[in-house]
């Protein structure tokens, strides 16, 4: 999945990959395991059907400002899903060209929250005054790059965390982790006979001592039939706090999905099949599950 470094998305890409690969052991685990059993070469023969990211809807933040960077670089917004239960909104953006992964971005509806969970995070958040992506030169990939692992508030305590834990797990994640990757997904439909099929690709990650997110079922399947989801648990962390408190928590996860043909191309081969023939688009019940891959009713299982 390494893209070149000819283009400001090429750069913030791959940098955003490369830091994401380091902190969460269960892709390069995966990666080496398809390399030995020869069904890929490298990373880069990995497709990747998009990556996500979580935000919080507060004044200056949130999906408003976090999409300008993607609809700088030819990202086309599609459809609204909206999480009653999580308190969430989302929308997913096309690439500008096949070779790179769709966006699915989310945001935390703050003030549908307690009040007390809104004060915690207002106290973080308030202080940014401005857009902080309006301050970033949307044609330096780099500059991308390093904004999207910078601080844009203040670490939080452990008692903010675990008191926005109780309430909402996404908020917690969110306050900690920033707009740190979430997730990547490999496409396995891309992959060879064996490997292609998403409960045959669960079974492989399984067999490597990988924990995979039960919630909703191990394969999460939209309504139509044509897009299965799966996910791993996410990898656990030693977090370190400002009140110089320590505790393990949710990092990032992989993602793994297979998007069938559509109805009028399911008589194209395998090898004839191309990204406009199968099923596009996001469904608001399998992401609503792989959602739960950071909470601890996975982690803690």
């Amino acid at each position: 999945m390494y893209f070149g470094d000819e283009t400001p998305l090429n750069i913030f890409l791959n940098i955003l990959f490369e830091r994401y690969s380091n902190k969460v052991p269960a892709v390069n685990k995966i990666t080496n395991s398809l390399v030995a059993q020869d069904v890929v070469q490298s990373q880069d023969e990995i497709v990747n059907d998009h990556i996500a990211f979580r935000t919080l809807g507060v004044p200056h933040l949130g999906i408003q400002s976090f999409e300008k960077i993607f609809l700088h670089h030819g990202y086309q917004k599609r459809d609204y899903y909206y999480f009653e239960g999580k308190k969430l909104n989302a929308y997913w953006y096309a690439p500008p060209a096949d070779k790179y992964p769709r966006i699915f971005m989310s945001e935390l509806v703050v003030d549908q929250l307690s009040e007390h969970a809104q004060q915690i995070i207002h106290q973080y958040t308030d202080s940014i005054i401005a857009d902080p992506v309006d301050s970033v030169n949307l044609n330096d990939g780099a500059q991308i790059g390093e904004f999207l692992h910078q601080s844009l508030w203040a670490l939080p305590t452990k008692a903010d965390y675990e008191n926005l834990l109780q309430e909402s797990e996404y908020a917690a994640w969110v306050i900690y982790n920033r707009y740190y990757l979430n997730h990547y997904t490999i496409s396995v439909h891309a992959l060879k006979e064996g490997y292609n099929r998403l409960e045959e690709f669960d079974a492989f990650v399984e067999s490597l001592g990988i924990k995979l997110n039960t919630a909703g079922g191990k394969v999460k399947i939209s309504g139509d039939g044509l897009l299965k989801q799966s996910s791993t648990v996410a990898e656990m962390q030693d977090a370190l706090f400002a009140d110089g408190q320590t505790m393990s928590i949710a990092g990032s996860y992989v993602e793994f999905a297979e998007r069938l043909p559509l109805p009028e191309f399911a008589h194209l081969k395998p090898d004839e099949l191309l990204t406009r023939h199968r099923r596009d688009g996001f469904e608001t019940n399998n992401a609503d599950k792989i959602f739960e891959s950071t909470y601890t009713g996975q982690t803690k299982a």
